[in-house]
């Protein structure tokens, strides 16, 4: 007896991948969303004006974590500026002027294996470079250059993959016209990349918004109730801030926990957010 090979209608096909997809979408996003919630139940008690504006009093059991915000904001904004415009020049020279050789291919090769690297080691080399031989100390100021060394190579891939995506077609005709390769670049390839150019500095900025290990050793302070005044002083940050009372104080409120925890994602979501609108703003314009 001959048995007929099994087969299924592509309509069936199409309908069994659809729900593949929808069970395997659930499976990674519903995790997810149970925390998200979890954080939220835990967290939200401890929140409260005095929460978000008012000194740490009683060994961090009471009180507020303004001096953690604070610090939080200026180690990311200390990242954007050291990391930002050297990550996109560096980008533009590797797109749009490097030649295509074996120096160049070793740099993109470097540039993927660093951004694997464990962040612990960017803290132990900004010790090293920026605590110890600069003479830094630890402060915002070497906290700052340790993440932006981190963030670089993201940046950098990221920025150069979105100068490629733009069509050649536009830089040609745009030459044609008379243009120089810079007034090319300036007006029309960056323009029109600057989604991609987002993307990439989102994926840094909030790496570096979350890390603990670089700042542990850089610039980060166990306890500090005071808001710092210069780039050279040390200050608090909420990750190590998270880190510290979740392991080393003893009776630590578990709302503290999670309400720091949930300052710290709304942080992070907030950078997201308006990025994200910035950046569908300038898909918006695009004319591809």
């Amino acid at each position: 007896m001959i048995r007929k090979p099994f087969f299924i209608a592509p309509a069936k096909q199409q309908k069994l991948g659809f729900v593949l997809l929808a069970v395997l979408s659930g499976i990674t996003v519903l995790p997810i969303i149970a925390l998200l919630v979890f954080i939220l139940v835990e967290g939200l008690p401890a929140i409260s004006w005095q929460f978000l504006t008012a000194m740490p009093e009683d060994g961090m059991r009471a009180g507020g974590i303004l001096p953690a915000i604070i610090g939080t904001f200026y180690l990311t904004l200390g990242t954007a500026i050291f990391s930002i415009p050297p990550g996109i020049a560096a980008a533009i020279y590797l797109a749009m002027y490097a030649p295509d050789n074996n120096v160049t291919r070793l740099i993109r090769i470097t540039m993927i294996n660093l951004a694997g690297i464990p962040s612990v080691v960017y803290g132990l080399f900004g010790l090293g470079a920026f605590v110890l031989f600069l003479h830094f100390g630890t402060s915002i100021l070497a906290a700052s250059l340790t993440l932006s060394i981190m963030t670089l190579p993201i940046i950098i891939s990221t920025t150069e993959e979105a100068l490629h995506a733009v069509p050649n077609a536009f830089s040609v005709v745009s030459i044609s016209l008379g243009a120089t390769r810079w007034q090319t670049i300036w007006r029309i390839v960056l323009p029109e990349s600057l989604p991609g150019i987002l993307t990439g500095m989102i994926l840094g900025l909030e790496r570096a918004a979350g890390e603990t290990a670089p700042i542990l050793f850089t610039g980060a302070a166990f306890f500090l109730p005071r808001l710092p005044t210069s780039p050279l002083d040390a200050t608090m940050a909420l990750p190590y801030h998270l880190f510290v009372i979740s392991t080393q104080v003893p009776n630590m409120p578990i709302q503290v926990q999670y309400g720091t925890v949930l300052v710290l994602l709304a942080f992070v979501l907030g950078m997201n957010l308006l990025a994200n609108f910035v950046r569908n703003r300038a898909r918006a314009r695009r004319q591809w």
